[in-house]
């Protein structure tokens, strides 16, 4: 019987690469789970096997416990009346001490027992234990072979698709998952294909993978573009923003760290082979392979390829001839441009743009002919090197006025005293208009309000969504910073309760 517990443990370490010490303490688990069923009591029993000869000893085993610390917590005065919660398997550490005075509270007092027998019913709880034991072992290993690995690309072969999720085999008992939203839509994928995916998490579960795989993320572009291109690699070329639509458009900005070499050509490589492995990889995704420069609006330039870019303003990016291409499906390239260069990027054709430049032209010049009483020609001036706002006046390092070639240095100052008194008239104006007048939370809750309009609207007896609801249009536009537009939208969605309790009476006598 020995030498066939040695040899179980041998064929089942073998066989799953697990070490010996977990089987046989799988063993020693099903012995004393066998060796328990002899009795009626629920007791505790602990089981050894030496792990040289196989030899194996069956002890029955009490706890020791303090009587005063258990009394104490559970609250309980009178030592007399305290019992153990579990006499079948606890033992008071009085009584302990008198069969060893060195024990301690926490500890077991053991005697010996008659080892079950490794037979047919101690075999099966082993085999239950072994299997659960190896199972634990096999998804331990797994973790730790893989914790190291996030952010990497794996490779594997599919095994199952399930609601939409796919489950990968990367060998060695390891199995990885691409979670449906992590699936590139509309992708074709078969049992038995091999695919790669980014490893962007690795999660001790109880049961089902525990290797969480990506096919859409930025990151597994990145990677890919690694893999395909040594000089990536090798630090001749840095990959400085990724953006994807996965399965349709992709865009990648790269920047070569060598002067003799051109990033997009290194990446696209001969005849398109290196951008075409990544796309095949992707499922046919289209790649843009962009140039990176350090002036923002000549990458914004190249990020709108293929597009060709006329000319940038603040925030936009505009173009002739190739609007359609430019906003592209659905609006896809100025939105992967924009996630790319960070920028909100509005696109527009020329003509359009030149319109919408004067009209803002237009706005600011008689912004500043009204608010710092000065003539047209300086307002235009005002407008031609920049400046959009009073506060901008007021507080710009005084040297950038004083390079204006049309003013002289007494200008400046007064143009900048004049915007600082108005702006101090404003915040005065401001404090006694808003005075204790504080909005109901409804209104500071409300969809499209801000704080700061809540207390200016309140400062105007506008406390309440139900008061916003009562007002037209027209009642709003003296409140500073709100437009005609805004006022309308803002009305509106105070009335919707209004609308809603209607619907809803009507519902009801329909109903009746």
């Amino acid at each position: 019987m020995n030498k066939e517990i040695l040899t179980v443990v041998d064929v089942v370490s073998n066989e799953k690469s697990v070490s010996k010490d977990i089987i046989f303490e799988a063993l020693e688990a099903a012995l004393a789970s066998a060796t328990k069923k002899r009795y009626t009591d629920e007791i505790d029993v602990r089981v050894t096997i030496d792990r040289d000869s196989g030899d194996h000893a069956a002890f029955r085993r009490w706890e020791i416990v303090d009587k005063i610390a258990f009394a104490a917590e559970i609250e309980v005065d009178d030592l007399n009346n305290v019992i153990l919660e579990y006499p079948e398997r606890q033992i008071w550490l009085t009584d302990a001490i008198e069969l060893n005075p060195s024990l301690v509270a926490g500890e077991y007092v053991e005697e010996p027992l008659e080892a079950a027998e490794f037979g047919r019913i101690a075999a099966q709880t082993a085999k239950q234990v072994i299997v659960q034991k190896v199972r634990d072992a096999e998804r331990a290993q797994v973790v730790e072979a893989f914790r190291n690995r996030i952010g990497e690309l794996v490779m594997g072969v599919v095994k199952r698709v399930e609601r939409g999720n796919i489950f990968i085999d990367l060998g060695g008992n390891a199995e990885a998952v691409v979670l449906k939203e992590h699936v590139i839509s509309r992708e074709l994928v078969r049992p038995g294909d091999r695919i790669r995916g980014y490893l962007y998490d690795v999660r001790s579960e109880k049961r089902g993978p525990q290797v969480f795989v990506s096919r859409t993320s930025k990151d597994l572009l990145i990677e890919l573009f690694k893999l395909e291109v040594p000089e990536i690699g090798e630090g001749l070329i840095k990959i400085l923003g990724a953006a994807r639509d996965p399965g349709l458009r992709a865009k990648i900005a790269v920047r070569s760290e060598d002067a003799r070499i051109d990033p997009v050509g290194a990446c696209v490589g001969m005849r398109g082979s290196r951008v075409q492995a990544v796309s095949n990889e992707l499922g046919g995704e289209r790649v843009d392979i962009i140039l990176w420069d350090e002036n923002p609006a000549q990458f914004v330039i190249n990020a709108m390829s293929p597009a060709e870019v006329v000319s940038i303003l603040v925030d936009e990016a505009v173009v002739e001839d190739q609007l359609s291409q430019a906003i592209g499906r659905n609006g896809q390239n100025v939105r992967l441009a924009s996630q790319l260069t960070g920028w909100e990027l509005n696109v527009m054709n020329e003509s359009d743009a030149e319109s919408k430049s004067e009209e803002e032209t237009q706005k600011n010049q008689k912004l500043f002919m009204e608010m710092l009483d000065v003539d047209e020609e300086v307002a235009v001036i005002l407008v031609q090197e920049g400046f959009t706002s009073v506060e901008e006046v007021a507080y710009v390092p005084e040297q950038e006025m004083l390079d204006i070639e049309e003013f002289d240095d007494q200008l400046v100052r007064e143009l900048r005293q004049r915007a600082k008194d108005l702006l101090l008239t404003r915040a005065i104006a401001s404090e006694e208009r808003l005075g204790d007048a504080r909005p109901a939370d409804d209104l500071l809750g409300m969809e499209g309000m801000d704080e700061d309009l809540a207390y200016r609207l309140a400062a105007n007896g506008i406390i309440s969504m139900e008061d916003l609801a009562d007002q037209a249009v027209d009642d709003l536009l003296d409140v500073e910073g709100l437009d005609a537009e805004r006022a309308g939208a803002l009305i509106m969605t105070a009335r919707a309760p209004w609308f809603e309790a209607t619907e809803a009476t009507r519902s009801e006598a329909g109903d009746g």
